[in-house]
């Protein structure tokens, strides 16, 4: 094993052995409904006939089956802020959003910036065994932007963390950010960037436009976002090294990543649902729920990074999953802490504004929110086709199953939704983990151990 491969899941986490039967799902959402048959963890057939025995079997309703999905940004919030989210109840949640990996940030306290930590995190996620959590290192040490975290060591754990990021802080010095490059370009690591200018967003909560002029907000521009970006595509251009770019929210920059990618810069980029369906006329009331970063912005943002995801501009979706307790976001808007909640509702929100509108297909999802992330952070076994010999990770989509969205009801310690009571017509039913049920008729599984996650 090299220092830049990941672990390997199976000695906590194994394949479920036995069989598991999905009846009457449609892969992609294509064509007639099928049986789908796994054994011990792997695709066996695509085609089991009718009265096919199984030690498990599931009615998939005549509903999608996708690949599980792959989240490449969230935050589980432990260790240090247990009493917001965990290991445990984060994956519950990704289990019944549909995931079957995630990548967690290293924004904890302590910082995710020694392996010991790393492979805390991992251990943690393999004993309850309902999601892949996969520990993202800081790229400087306690994020304070000075100096380079051991990415070798990291990389080289049990852990083998495969992306980096200082997300929730942009690392804003250049020639620290080439010294990154050129580090984990040697071992063929991600970096994942937090694109803001911290020189233009002091103090500013919302977007700089007439929403915050009216409502007395300090403004954050597009420029700060932009900035950064340009700046790391040109490092990423002299260094050869892949960077990728978390939560883009601008027009600006979905004209930078098109740049960038007319010039072969290995640069990547992900967008959260809150990004494309959300806008700051939702500030009015001055709801901390809706404070974010980067802000929400306009709705000719909002419309740009549609379109770039439909036209691969944006590579994938990510949901910036960000739980807070009450009294961080039930406060002056100001002192809101930035964050929403979205493991549980993102697929709900991708089906509304693009299957449900006709724009894109079941197929296009799964490769947004399961194959392109996969390939990004290059994970094996996940965001594969729904094929005889592939992992057994997957996911069911009830697409008219009407549910309304209440922060009390999900899964997740906090109940942050900015969708609160929000109609979705599209929800997960059964999630799949190497051919065990994680999720089953939209709730959650048993963790399979009880170790304090």
């Amino acid at each position: 094993m090299t220092t830049t491969d990941f672990p390997a899941t199976g000695t906590l986490a194994p394949a479920e052995s036995g069989t598991l039967l999905l009846t009457n799902v449609r892969p992609y959402g294509e064509g007639e409904p099928v049986n789908v048959l796994i054994t011990d963890g792997v695709i066996t057939d695509l085609a089991a006939a009718a009265g096919t025995e199984a030690d498990r079997t599931v009615d998939g309703g005549g509903n999608v089956l996708l690949p599980g999905l792959v989240d490449m940004h969230v935050h589980l919030r432990e260790p240090g802020r247990e009493d917001t989210e965990t290991i445990l109840t984060g994956s519950a949640a990704a289990a019944r959003g549909g995931f079957t990996a995630v990548f967690t940030m290293a924004n904890t306290n302590p910082v995710t910036d020694q392996p010991v930590i790393a492979e805390s995190v991992w251990f943690k996620s393999q004993h309850a065994g309902l999601c892949d959590v996969h520990p993202v290192g800081s790229i400087t040490k306690g994020l304070n932007g000075e100096s380079l975290t051991e990415f070798g060591m990291m990389a080289a754990s049990e852990a083998r963390v495969r992306m980096f990021s200082d997300d929730g802080k942009c690392v804003d010095d250049p020639l620290l950010m080439r010294r990154a490059l050129e580090y984990a370009k040697g071992l063929d690591v991600l970096l994942a960037q937090h694109a803001e200018e911290p020189r233009l967003t002091e103090g500013a909560v919302a977007h700089e436009g007439e929403n915050a002029a009216r409502l007395g907000l300090r403004g954050w521009p597009r420029a700060a976002e932009e900035s950064i970006v340009a700046r790391d595509a040109l490092l990423a251009r002299d260094h050869g090294n892949r960077i990728h770019i978390c939560h883009a929210s601008t027009t600006g920059t979905v004209e930078l990543l098109k740049w960038a990618k007319s010039q072969d810069i290995p640069m990547t980029a992900e967008v959260t649902p809150h990004h494309l369906l959300l806008t700051d006329e939702k500030l009015g009331t001055y709801d901390g729920t809706f404070r974010v970063n980067p802000p929400l912005r306009e709705e000719h943002d909002t419309l740009a990074l549609r379109q770039a995801l439909l036209d691969g501009v944006i590579d994938c979706v990510a949901t910036d999953h960000a739980p807070h307790g009450s009294e961080d976001k039930c406060c002056e808007f100001e002192h809101a802490r930035p964050g929403m909640l979205g493991l549980e509702t993102s697929l709900a929100v991708i089906a509304e504004l693009f299957v449900k509108t006709g724009l894109a297909d079941w197929r296009w999802v799964a490769k947004v929110m399961s194959e392109r992330p996969a390939e990004i952070t290059r994970l094996p076994g996940q965001g594969r086709p729904i094929a005889v010999g592939e992992p057994a990770n997957l996911t069911v989509v009830d697409p008219g199953s009407a549910w309304t969205a209440r922060g009390s009801e999900m899964a997740s310690k906090a109940e942050n939704t900015p969708y609160e009571g929000m109609e979705f017509s599209a929800r997960v039913t059964t999630t799949v983990l190497r051919g065990r049920l994680t999720c089953v008729n939209a709730v959650s599984a048993t963790p399979r151990s009880s170790v304090d996650a």
